[in-house]
Parts: structure tokens; sequence; C-alpha cells
């Protein structure tokens, strides 16, 4: 298995636990009887757990190195992950939710930057195929979430099986992680115990975090906007996440060489414009097929601006990478978690259609700030020049 790859599972493997969670929320919000606001609130507190992870966890990754901090970040969030359907109320879960968060948190960071000096190390670009893990990941278990939804199989033992198997490959693959060399031209300073965004670095937090608050909306409401809107077959209703994934991978895993011969400006600018017409779609939809066909648009179109986003800020100079990349983690990932809740709010008062709407603005705020993506290619790791003999 080639060092990267090991990289990639990382991505993949805390697909698969976010995934099934996140695929069974409507089994969730039942169990604990709640209200679309309050299963937000527990969805904050979870987006909670994860800015605090990305904003104190860096010295710590630097400290473990990529192979130990893979260990304890994803077995981690799969265990906590999984106990949450366990508890017997929305309360007593609540501790869970934000423990589950901080080690999203933090397997984020370890995750992109490892992907980052991997790239340097191989001189073409990876991080769009490293996040089309998680997406293959997603669409995989989001597939399998609608199966069992169907099939009437509880959300305990659901999450249950999927830490079983997280545990089981995660276990194999990680004992191989060897921490990657950093760039030649990483900045020399260590890593400040708190990470915060700079001003330069705040247009790259707009630009990745516009299609993440598009993807949040998209994989924790569309399961219940099918069924709140269209009343379907819970299978149906679970369609809307499989779609959704399965073409965010599809464009994730296919992107770099399109990035490497366009640059990124170019390629994010198309992106958003999808995305905006994607979430378009789904919140004027008058039949199932016309929104799950949104929904893939959206997928299309989220696929490659997060990544870029991390790209760009790792290669910044002006801070350690591992500082740029949690610090714009702290801000995207935070909409990712934060911006769902929000959006059920919307839904509770105003219809979950018009929750949809609200994502558009933030998009084309985005377009707006591409520039901040910058148009050079991929820099490579400077390599000793061969000593020439004497004479």
């Amino acid at each position: 298995m080639k060092p990267h790859h090991r990289i990639f599972f990382i991505q993949f493997a805390v697909a698969l636990s976010v995934g099934a969670f996140l695929s069974r929320l409507p089994d969730l919000q039942r169990k604990f009887g709640l209200a679309e606001g309050e299963l937000g609130l527990l969805l904050a507190v979870l987006s909670s757990g994860v800015l605090c992870g990305l904003t104190f966890a860096v010295r710590f990754i630097e400290r473990l190195g990529a192979r130990k901090t893979a260990f304890v970040t994803v077995f981690g969030a799969s265990l906590f992950l999984a106990l949450i359907p366990w508890m017997p109320s929305a309360p007593s879960a609540v501790p869970l939710f934000f423990i589950a968060g901080i080690f999203t948190g933090a397997f984020e960071i370890n995750a992109n930057i490892e992907t980052d000096r991997h790239e340097a190390l191989l001189e073409y670009r990876i991080m769009n195929r490293a996040h089309g893990m998680w997406s293959l990941g997603f669409c995989l278990t989001a597939l399998v979430a609608a199966g069992m939804r169907q099939a009437a199989v509880s959300i305990e033992l659901h999450t249950f099986l999927t830490l079983v198997i997280v545990l089981i490959a995660g276990s194999i693959v990680f004992s191989g992680i060897e921490n990657a060399p950093k760039r030649c031209d990483a900045h020399p300073g260590h890593a400040p115990l708190i990470a915060f965004p700079t001003v330069g670095l705040l247009p790259l937090c707009l630009v990745g975090a516009a299609p993440l608050l598009a993807e949040g909306a998209s994989v924790d409401w569309s399961a219940i906007y099918m069924r709140d809107v269209f009343a379907v077959e819970p299978f149906v209703g679970g369609l809307g996440v499989t779609i959704f994934s399965l073409l965010i991978a599809i464009g994730r895993l296919g992107m770099d060489p399109v990035v490497d011969r366009f640059n990124p400006r170019p390629v994010a600018i198309t992106l958003l414009g999808i995305t905006v017409i994607g979430v378009v779609t789904v919140a004027t939809a008058t039949h199932p097929v016309v929104a799950l066909a949104g929904f893939g648009l959206t997928g299309i179109g989220c696929s490659s601006v997060y990544p870029l986003a991390i790209s760009a800020a790792a290669r910044r100079r002006d801070r350690p990478a591992l500082v740029s990349v949690a610090a714009l983690g702290q801000t995207t990932f935070l909409v990712f978690f934060a911006g769902p809740p929000l959006l059920g709010f919307v839904a509770e008062q105003l219809g979950i259609r018009f929750s949809y709407w609200t994502v558009v603005p933030v998009l084309v705020a985005a377009l707006l700030v591409t520039r901040a993506l910058g148009a050079d290619p991929a820099p490579v790791t400077d390599r000793p020049e061969p000593v020439q003999p004497h004479g």
C-alpha cells in the first residue's frame, strides 16, 4: 500500500462513521422526540466540539505525529458517534456529541496536512482525491443506511457495526503510516497552542465554507426534506444523501488533473456556479426526481472547492501550514456543522424549502473572492542535486 493511500484511508474511515450517523438523523430525531430546532441544537454541540478540536489540537498533532493521531482521532470519533444512539435521552447524549466533534476536528487537521506534504513528494495534486475518499466512504455508508432504514434495522445496531468495521480496517491500515517530511519552503516556526484565522486568510475561509454549507444542507437535511415535502419511502428519502455523496466523490476523484491543467480559480468559479444551480433546483423542485437531480448537481458543484481552499491555505508562508489549515478548518467546519442547525431553525419557522434559498447568497459571495485561490500550479519540494564527480 502506497504511503499516501494510507492517508486517503483516514478520510474514508471517518466518513464511514460520520455518514452512518448523519444518515440516520431522522431515526435519532424520532428516538429522542425532537423538533427540527432541537435536533439543530444537538448538531450545534457537535460543531462546537469540532471548533475546539481545530482550535486547540494543533500542538498535540505535531507531537503525536500522523500515525498516532490517526488512531486516536478516527477511533475516537467513531466510538462516540456510535455511542450516541444508545443514550436514553437527548440531554444524556450532549457530552458525546461534543467529544465526537473534538476528535473530528483534530482528524481534519492531520489528514489535510499529511496530504499536502505527500503532494510535495509526489509533485502532483492529490488533495481532491483524498477528499474524494471521504465522499466515497460517505456515499457507501449512506447507501447502506438507506437499505438498513428500509429494512427497519435499528440505529443502535447500524452504528455499532460501522464502528467494528472501522476499528478492524483502521488497525490494519494505520499501523503502516509514517510522517511525511515538511515542504522545503514551509514556515520554520512551531505551531502555537491556539490557531485562529488571519485577515489574509478570510477570503479563503469564505471560498471553503460556502460549498460546505451547501454540503451540510444536503447531507443533514435531504432525508428530512424528501420525507416532509414529498412523503416518499425511507429508501427514496435516503437517495438524496446517496446521490449527492456519489457525485461529490466522482468529482473529487477525477478533479486533480483538471486543476493541474486549468488552475484552481477557473475550476472553482465553474463549480460554485453549478452548486448555485443545484441548490435552486432543490428549493424549487415539484417532484422527487427533480429534487434528487438538484442534490446531484449540488454534489458535483461542491466536489472540489473546499480541497482547493485547503491546498491554498497549506501553501501560505506567513504561518506554519498546520496553523493555516486548522484556522481555515475552524471557519469551514463551523459552517458545515453549525450551518445545518441554523437551517433547521429556518425550516421550523419558514419551511424547509426556504432554508435552501438561504444558502444561495453565501455561494454568490464566495464567487466574488475566488481570486484568493491564486492561479499558480502546485509547488514542489526541492530535491538535492546529484553530486558530480571531480575531474
